[in-house]
């Protein structure tokens, strides 16, 4: 049995990862703004992480095997994180991204299209911290997200009172209702009502990891090995969105229409970032820039992956099931109060 504190772990695949751990015996504790209860069994720190004096008194004396930080976004929480939880922890795991490898968001080395990007392309260890830019404002760190998570990594990794893992999430799909990005959705929808999918010319292929696999992969990298550095997440196999919609269509019965985009940056802006370029939204998972990940590492280290064929049906499955669950309870009759 591990001492594991998680930081959020309210949702998605961060709530079942709380439940996976629970169940094989370890002493968990969750702490989030306590927006929702953690299940049974489990200890509930609700303070918010951004207010170190009273994340320092809600942890008291506790000390943990590892932490497990979910909703690390910006350097300035990782800094708060690696003081508090400095000397209270042996090792420290953060949830990352693949969107740290976008090359439209930062001076990355070059990766020939086609060649899985390995974890050394981005190393923490070694990059620019700024903790005086405005990641507290909304606007600003959704339009950063690449840089505030590459920033968070490069806290962490500094900080010696602990090892540091970061585990970089390729896309995750899957759970139905509770994958609340609605990425999938939005495919699924179209293709099933016969909508155009809007996609870059020369899409290029992107990765997966379904959220269950996510959550064990998690859980594994907090309990069963001592790795340090980053390692990336994602099933083999990886799609463009053409041949995600097709996979889709081809389990729903219907082919995909698609309407053919320009050459787009960032956030869906034109390619040559001229001021007054118009916009015109692209559908989720369709890039004009590589940076599809390599999960040997991970393999190398002992996780096995699947492959997105193994679980796309299912997760297609649960996303036609949500959206006739919310159909059915838009359609029905409410009420009215007496």
């Amino acid at each position: 049995m591990q001492r594991i504190c998680v930081i959020g772990g309210s949702r998605y695949f961060g709530k079942l990862l709380v439940q996976r751990l629970r169940a094989a015996g370890h002493q968990v504790t969750v702490i989030n703004r306590g927006s929702t209860a953690p299940p049974p069994g489990v200890e509930h720190l609700v303070v918010d992480r951004d207010d170190e004096a009273a994340l320092i008194a809600a942890l008291g004396p506790a000390a943990f095997d590892v932490v497990i930080d979910q909703v690390c976004y910006t350097p300035v929480q990782a800094a708060i994180a690696a003081r508090a939880f400095g000397g209270r922890t042996r090792r420290y795991v953060m949830t990352s991204t693949l969107e740290v490898y976008d090359p439209a968001t930062a001076a990355l080395p070059a990766v020939p299209p086609g060649t899985p990007v390995p974890e050394d392309t981005v190393d923490p260890a070694a990059w620019l911290v700024r903790t005086d830019l405005p990641w507290h404002d909304a606007a600003y760190l959704e339009a950063h997200y690449a840089e505030g998570k590459r920033q968070a990594e490069a806290v962490l990794a500094r900080q010696h009172g602990f090892g540091f893992a970061a585990v970089r999430s390729a896309h995750v799909l899957g759970g139905g209702a509770a994958e609340f990005t609605g990425r999938l959705a939005h495919y699924v929808e179209r293709i099933t009502q016969g909508r155009e999918i809007a996609v870059h010319a020369d899409a290029l292929p992107t990765v997966f990891i379904q959220y269950e696999e996510l959550a064990d992969l998690l859980a594994w990298a907090a309990t069963a090995t001592d790795f340090t550095g980053a390692v990336n997440a994602c099933s083999d196999g990886p799609l463009d969105a053409r041949e995600l919609s097709g996979a889709i269509g081809a389990l729903v019965g219907r082919e995909p229409v698609f309407r053919t985009c320009g050459p787009y940056g960032p956030y869906g802006m034109s390619g040559n970032g001229a001021e007054g370029s118009e916009r015109e939204p692209v559908s989720p998972f369709s890039f004009d820039r590589h940076y599809a990940m390599s999960n040997a590492r991970a393999k190398h280290l002992g996780f096995a992956f699947s492959h997105t064929a193994d679980w796309l049906p299912g997760a297609v499955a649960e996303a036609l099931a949500a959206a006739s669950a919310a159909s059915a309870a838009s359609a029905a009759p409410v009420t009215p109060a007496v």
